[in-house]
């Protein structure tokens, strides 16, 4: 085996945003020698290039282009809604990426952490710390540490039992449309199914959804899964429901796409520009070679670790998208903080750890999603339905006053679920406009163990929307 290249007191596989946040932490405030590594040549992983950011972006120009339709009934003459630019405003928005490549790399470099740019993978003896990394330079290199971490990430899985699936692309695959399809088929009712559907829909595109159930999000509260069927279906989503058969998928001579399925209507066909698969992430472990240290896998290949995101093999973490917990960028950045904090902060963070209850998140849906704590079934399941009081609200919100097309008009629905003779809030679930920048105030409250008294004793603000949840009866 060639000499190691260098040794490091911490290193991290994976340059998305959790391996980030954790090596800046260790290098910049507690002066670790640190270095991560990343081979796709790009920083931030799968939030910064193919998700969270440029989707937010292209949720914007969806949610912009249904206000440009609106803006007649605020007496404003803006005359037939223009076409979407599609390739401009893709530059636009790889522009805006590439800028945050470069931030990325500069914060690395003033927090003194080396970035290696290649694949790791382990090597050495089992139990061993070290990795192997082929350079993009094309050289091999390897790389020792008193502590290393995996936050590889996840990638978008394509169905391998369906002929032509691979005519199909994914959510990274979205992002590398120049052109936007006439017609599309989005497959998968999770949060990204939902959000690239509602993008795609906003934006003009005829829009096939296929779901397995009769609702989508079916993770979320029941509210939630109803409310935004009925409301893409009323927006003129295409929703295949109970679409448990793909039979094939077949390219044809004019480069469109032939599906051939199933749904509760029975046996189809449809043709589309485009088929993007939304139907679950898997780890990105796979080229690691963790069997060489021994790291302990599931039964999805996720890798095992416990509260303080220790793996079975002492001095190797993991954290993010490829231990399968919570798969949001937020979580993966405050878990590798917290971590770092734990290793290298001393005594007074020896028991630090992210705590995985209460975390708000939200689905750029059309309108927006906000989801916090316990659904309803789970808060019966949990406390016993005689301990649980369900608090609603749906109105229709003032944004919506003056438009003279009643159709037009949007519900906003809210539900707080409370527990106990305290009335602790344990759940909140929210649809309607803002959604995501009105939860996360209220994200803090609940954390903080909130009751409903707590929300009474709040005054309002009006008019707005928000205040409902501080007036619920």
């Amino acid at each position: 085996m060639a000499p190691i290249t260098k040794h490091y007191e911490y290193l991290v596989i994976g340059g998305g945003s959790g391996g980030l946040a954790s090596a800046r932490r260790a290098a910049g405030r507690y002066g670790i020698s640190a270095a991560i590594i990343e081979g796709s040549g790009r920083l931030g992983g799968t939030c910064v290039n193919v998700g969270c950011v440029p989707k937010k972006i292209m949720w914007a120009a969806s949610d912009t282009a249904k206000r440009v339709s609106e803006a007649k009934y605020y007496g404003l003459d803006v005359g037939k809604v223009p076409k979407f630019d599609w390739p401009n405003f893709v530059e636009k928005r790889e522009a805006y990426i590439r800028r945050l490549n470069g931030i990325y790399e500069r914060n690395l470099e003033k927090d003194k952490v080396d970035y290696i740019s290649g694949w790791a993978r382990f090597a050495g003896a089992k139990g061993e710390k070290m990795v192997e990394v082929s350079l993009l330079s094309g050289e091999t290199a390897y790389y020792s540490a008193d502590h290393i971490l995996i936050a590889v990430g996840g990638f978008a899985e394509v169905p391998q039992d369906i002929p032509g699936a691979q005519y199909g692309t994914t959510s990274d695959g979205f992002f590398k449309l120049t052109e936007q399809p006439k017609r599309v088929a989005v497959v998968g009712a999770g949060y990204i199914g939902v959000e690239l559907a509602g993008v795609f829909n906003g934006l003009g595109t005829e829009t096939h959804f296929f779901i397995r159930g009769d609702t989508v999000l079916r993770q979320f509260d029941p509210m939630i899964q109803e409310a935004i069927t009925s409301t893409y279906i009323k927006h003129g989503v295409k929703i295949h429901k109970r679409a448990k058969a793909f039979e094939k998928v077949a390219k044809l001579p004019s480069g469109a796409l032939k599906i051939t399925y199933e749904d509760i209507d029975g046996k189809s066909e449809i043709e589309v520009d485009a088929l993007i698969w939304a139907i679950g992430r898997g780890p990105n472990s796979a080229g690691l070679r963790l069997d060489i240290p021994g790291i302990e896998i599931d039964k999805r290949e996720q890798i095992v670790v416990d509260a303080y995101q220790n793996t079975n093999v002492t001095g190797v973490y993991s954290v993010g998208d490829d231990i399968g917990w919570l798969e949001l960028t937020p979580v993966a950045i405050a878990a590798g903080r917290r971590l770092s904090d734990r290793l290298f902060g001393g005594p007074q963070f020896k028991d630090s750890k992210l705590d995985y209850v209460n975390v708000p998140t939200v689905v750029f849906s059309h309108p927006e999603v906000g989801t916090i704590g316990l659904t309803e079934p789970e808060a019966r399941k949990k406390y016993g339905s005689e301990n649980i009081k369900v608090y609603n609200s749906k109105f229709i919100g003032m944004y919506y006053a003056v438009f003279d097309d009643q159709e037009k008009k949007e519900s906003t629905i809210y539900k707080l679920i409370v527990a106990g003779p305290e009335e602790k809030v344990v759940g909140m679930h929210i649809v309607g406009d803002a959604s995501s920048e009105i939860l996360q105030g209220f994200g803090v409250a609940i954390k903080m163990g909130a009751t409903k008294k707590d929300f009474d004793n709040c005054v309002a603000i009006h008019p707005t929307s928000a205040e409902e949840l501080v007036t619920l009866v």
